[in-house]
């Protein structure tokens, strides 16, 4: 049987499973949690730490563990089925880290090719720079619309006329 923990990520906390002696654990989503989180794990490498991408709340776990632990990041919604799948009707933290755990080792995930360390920065900046482009395309079609309409405005005169 494969080594694989489950971490299910919510705001405030990381629920933990390790699939070869069922043993369960939370940890505070901080810096603090995932230090304790590190050490639960000890020295003993798992094969896979399958994880939801959950969209800011998985970074932390990127960051401090890539390169460290063999990560597979899964879709929410595969992870939904899988668990459908299995028959489990439940959706507690504790069960989809379990869930996750098993995800792993049934299906063979590999894990996730270690990211640049510059990558979430670099992601950053392109949705930043993705959000502005359609921020200027906006206000340019706005401004197209507003000088359209000044033409019609000066044939009518003021507004005071009608």
């Amino acid at each position: 049987m494969k080594d694989a923990i489950g971490i299910d990520i919510s705001k405030d906390t990381l629920d933990a499973h390790r699939l070869i002696n069922n043993e369960a654990r939370q940890f505070a989503n901080s810096q603090a949690g995932l230090r304790a989180l590190r050490r639960w794990i000890g020295a003993a490498m798992p094969d896979l730490v399958v994880y939801e991408a959950t969209g800011a709340y998985h970074a932390a776990i990127e960051r401090s563990f890539a390169g460290v632990l063999p990560l597979a990041k899964v879709n929410p919604l595969q992870a939904r089925r899988f668990a459908q799948a299995r028959g489990t009707r439940a959706k507690t933290d504790a069960v989809d880290a379990r869930i996750l755990a098993m995800m792993g080792a049934a299906l063979d995930l590999e894990p996730d090719a270690v990211a640049d360390k510059n990558q979430p920065a670099l992601k950053e900046l392109h949705i930043a720079r993705t959000a502005l482009i359609k921020d200027r395309t906006r206000l340019m079609n706005r401004l197209k619309e507003s000088t359209k309409f000044r033409g019609v405005y000066a044939a009518i005169g003021p507004a005071s006329s009608f």
